[in-house]
C-alpha cells in the first residue's frame, strides 16, 4: 500500500523558501537550535549535559532523579517541568518522552534529551506568548493557526479542526488552548512532519509508504 502527500498541504514555509542541498525550495520548517549559546560550564555531576546547559536546567533534572541513575521517566519529567512551567498533562508528557526519548531507552530521558526538551519548550513558550495577544493564558483556533504557520506549518482547515476538536469539552463554547495543549498540538505537527521527512529525503513534499510504515508513524501520536 502506498501513501502520498501533496507538497501543497502542510509544508509551506512562512518565509520565502531557501535553496536546499538539492537546489530546490525548502519544503519543511528549518531545524530548531535546541541548545542556545554556551555560557555555562558546570554540569553539577552530570557530565552528559551538553556544554552551555543552564544550571537551572541541570538542577531541575537532579531534583527529580532520585535514584541518581542519570535518567528520568515520565512521572519524574512531569515533576521536573512543573518547576519551570505549568503542570503538563500525562498525555502531553508521554508525547514528549516519545519524541525526545533516549535512543537506548524508549521510556526515559537522559541529560542530553532533557536539555533539548527544556530548550525546545522555552521556544514554544515564546511563540505561545507572542500569539496570546490578549494575555489570557490561552489561544483560540485562529491564534493556533497563525502560531503554527509562523513555524512553517501551513495547516489545512480540516486538519486544524481535528486538532482543536481534541480539546472540545462539549459546552458549546469556543475552544481555547492553554500552554499544555498548545505544546501537544505543536509537537504532533512537528513530530509527524519529522517522521514524514525521513521518508522524503529530497524534501519534495511527496513520499511512498507501506501500510505498516504509515501506521507505525501515526499510531504513537494517537495513543500518547
Amino acid at each position: 500500500m502506498a501513501y502520498h502527500s501533496s507538497s501543497h498541504t502542510g509544508y509551506t514555509p512562512s518565509a520565502p523558501p531557501a535553496p536546499d542541498s538539492h537546489g530546490s525550495g525548502r519544503m519543511y520548517p528549518p531545524p530548531t537550535n535546541y541548545y542556545g549559546p554556551a555560557r555555562y560550564g558546570s554540569s553539577h555531576g552530570y557530565p552528559d549535559f551538553p556544554p552551555g546547559t543552564h544550571p537551572d536546567v541541570i538542577r531541575s533534572f537532579q531534583m527529580v532523579d532520585m535514584d541518581r541513575s542519570g535518567f528520568i521517566d515520565e512521572s519524574e519529567l512531569q515533576r521536573a517541568l512543573s518547576s519551570g512551567y505549568q503542570r503538563f498533562s500525562l498525555r502531553t508528557i508521554r508525547l514528549l518522552v516519545f519524541l525526545f526519548k533516549n535512543p537506548n531507552d524508549s521510556l526515559k530521558l537522559g541529560p542530553k534529551e532533557f536539555a533539548a526538551l527544556w530548550s525546545c519548550l522555552g521556544q514554544w513558550r515564546a511563540i505561545f506568548e507572542r500569539f496570546d495577544r490578549d494575555r489570557s493564558g490561552k489561544i483560540d483556533s485562529t491564534e493556533l493557526r497563525d502560531a503554527l504557520y509562523s513555524l512553517g506549518y501551513a495547516i489545512p482547515p480540516s486538519v486544524l479542526q481535528v486538532l482543536i476538536s481534541r480539546y472540545d469539552d462539549g459546552s458549546g463554547r469556543s475552544v481555547e488552548l492553554n500552554f499544555d495543549s498548545f505544546v501537544e498540538c505543536g509537537m504532533i505537527m512537528k513530530g509527524l512532519t519529522e517522521k514524514f521527512k525521513e521518508k522524503d529525503p529530497r524534501y519534495s513534499g511527496t513520499a511512498t509508504l507501506t501500510y505498516d510504515t504509515f501506521m507505525s508513524m501515526i499510531i504513537p501520536f494517537l495513543v500518547s
